[in-house]
């Protein structure tokens, strides 16, 4: 009777053993994929949000970076072949391409970063609609400029960043009706000399506060000794910004990653633009802190700025979008 009972529970003991490996190994396999190093800002981003999901314990994650787009549809497939449920990635060069990876792996779930619609029942796209922090950093700089003229550098004139720097002129203009502005692309993602000598340009152009929508205007700023605002990631902290970025624009992934992930393991992912994750309401934009230079706002725009925020989340302000390349006003 007793080896039947220890026998038993060795039984059990080995049951429940197998069912918690069998619950490890079903967690979700996600793949993220990258043009980039995932330490640049806009791959990092979603990286973060990929690195969080896991050490939760909701997922299983890889990920691929520096992934030419020549070579993106290839790994996109073989992560499909390789048993990943949820594909993460950017398909900005490759829509068409990606579009039929999609097509070609209907059990897939695929997030994109892309320009275009959803697409079929398993592509979903997003971009970052960051634009309402932006507008939020305008009211500050409309209010902190000395000169009444403001400096942005971008990298393309593409849609992602002209929204940006046309909400950042309308939250300036919405306080300074004087505020002029001087728009520069570098026509790079990333080339931090480049972006730097643009600044120097516009500050000998009378600029006294820059909007760093690419790295190496920071620098700029900080030698001369003018105003900066950032972009994606906080540029006070992460970017050598102390006593330079009064404040960033920041995008969050980490609520439409959740999102994605409940909608794969519940069995009802489909093709959805999740461009309103993006943007303040669902916590995917914030601004900032103003750390050093909270004594050094008015307490008068504080208040308008945190009025708008607020007003912005309750879905009572509404900031345009406007996808159309800004053009310098001096």
């Amino acid at each position: 009777m007793g080896m039947r009972r220890i026998l038993s529970a060795i039984v059990v003991g080995l049951t429940m053993v197998a069912a918690v490996a069998t619950a490890q190994a079903e967690k979700l396999k996600v793949a993220g994929i990258y043009t980039v190093p995932v330490q640049q800002k806009w791959a990092g981003t979603l990286h973060r949000a990929l690195v969080k999901a896991e050490k939760e314990g909701k997922i299983d994650y890889v990920f691929s970076e520096k992934t030419a787009n020549t070579d993106y549809v290839r790994v996109m497939r073989e992560y499909a072949e390789g048993g990943a449920k949820l594909i993460v990635g950017e398909a900005f060069g490759i829509s068409r391409e990606a579009r039929k990876v999609a097509d070609d792996y209907p059990e897939v779930a695929f997030l994109m970063g892309d320009p275009g619609d959803k697409h079929g029942k398993n592509f979903s796209v997003f971009d970052n609609f960051i634009h309402e922090p932006c507008y939020l950093m305008g009211v500050i700089a409309g209010s902190m400029t000395k000169t009444n003229k403001i400096g942005m550098i971008g990298g393309y004139p593409i849609g992602e960043v002209n929204r940006l720097f046309h909400a950042f002129m309308a939250g300036a203009k919405s306080v300074n009706p004087n505020a002029e502005f001087k728009v520069s692309f570098i026509g790079s993602w990333y080339d931090p000399p480049k972006a730097k000598e643009f600044a120097f340009a516009q500050v000998e152009a009378g600029v006294d506060v820059l909007y760093a929508e690419r790295a190496g205007v920071v620098d700029a700023a900080r030698e001369k000794g003018i105003l900066a605002f950032g972009n994606v990631n906080d540029m006070n902290k992460e970017e050598n910004g102390k006593d330079v970025v009064v404040a960033s624009a920041l995008w969050h992934m980490e609520n439409a990653i959740d999102y994605a992930i409940d909608q794969v393991n519940a069995g009802t992912f489909k093709a959805e633009n999740y461009k309103e994750w993006t943007m303040m309401q669902k916590g995917g934009a914030s601004l900032s802190s103003f750390y050093e230079f909270d004594d050094k706002i008015s307490a008068a725009t504080k208040a308008k700025v945190a009025e708008l925020a607020a007003q912005i989340k309750a879905g009572k302000h509404v900031v345009e979008i406007n996808d159309d390349q800004p053009k310098s006003t001096f």
